[in-house]
């Protein structure tokens, strides 16, 4: 009997399948893909554990959805109540902080409606709306479109009001940068994507440092007795890295320009 045929087919089968064992999709945001950040975490993951970490880059709500369908096996998002509400529906299993960054204010250098001067966030939309500045919001159920949306609210405005000054890109962060630099509009930003995005063109940072701007990133694992088939061993195993010293390190010690651009503020369980 011819051995030979089979064996060699086995083989493939396993292999194949430790190729597999070894690989997990995660959702990232486009924000933290933009910032760079990745580049430097994955290959040392890579390295340490023997992970390959496939991104899936996508906004908070995209990320959110393809968690509720199983598509990812976990997601790394920052909009702790739209969090929360997955965690409630039991699309997750458990909620780990990672780091952190803050959301900023950019707009053009001569800063037409005068928030470099604003004392609040609310403030300096608030002078936006009234000088009617061009104003490019993501508009895509990311984690930056919902936490500007929450602070049009706590600032009293609407921008289901507003006229043709403010425009929805739809897009990621990168994009929406690229946007509001060739109309020499207003924008909001995490600063990581900030600090990395090369065409800046007439822009500022004009607004940051209001405690209502912090920007939390966490991981949350999918859960397994909705979706039997995610790996859950292995997201276990990088929830364990992106928590430890290691990632500690690479992430406070990530800079651009001198700046950085992440705090590391995980905690063991």
């Amino acid at each position: 009997m011819n051995w030979k045929i089979p064996f060699i087919t086995l083989f493939s089968l396993l292999l194949a399948t430790m190729t597999q064992a070894g690989e997990i999709r995660l959702a990232v945001t486009t924000s933290f893909q933009n910032s760079g950040l990745s580049d430097v975490l994955l290959p040392q993951i890579k390295k340490d554990i023997g992970l390959d970490v496939q991104l899936v880059v996508v906004g908070t709500g995209q990320a959110l959805k393809l968690g509720e369908a199983g598509d990812v096996d976990a997601i790394l998002v920052h909009s702790r109540k739209a969090e929360e509400a997955f965690l409630k529906a039991g699309f997750g299993t458990h909620r780990r902080e990672i780091m952190y960054n803050d959301f900023i204010l950019i707009g053009p250098s001569a800063d037409p409606a005068k928030i470099a001067a604003a004392e609040t966030a609310a403030s300096a939309l608030q002078k936006i709306a009234a000088t009617k500045a061009p104003f490019v919001s993501r508009g895509d159920d990311s984690g930056t479109h919902k936490k500007e949306l929450s602070l049009w609210q706590a600032a009293g405005l609407d921008p289901a009001t507003f006229g043709s000054w403010y425009r929805a890109a739809g897009a990621g962060m990168g994009a929406t940068l690229n946007v509001a630099s060739g109309m020499d509009a207003y924008v909001m930003a995490d600063r990581a994507s900030w600090l990395n995005f090369g065409n800046k063109g007439d822009l500022e940072l004009l607004f940051a440092g209001d405690p209502v701007l912090f920007n939390q990133y966490a991981f949350i694992p999918v859960n397994p007795q909705r979706h039997p088939h995610v790996k859950t061993e292995l997201v276990a195993q990088l929830e364990d890295w992106l928590t430890g010293e290691t990632a500690a390190k690479l992430i406070n010690g990530y800079k651009i320009n001198g700046e950085t651009l992440f705090t590391f503020n995980a905690t063991k369980p």
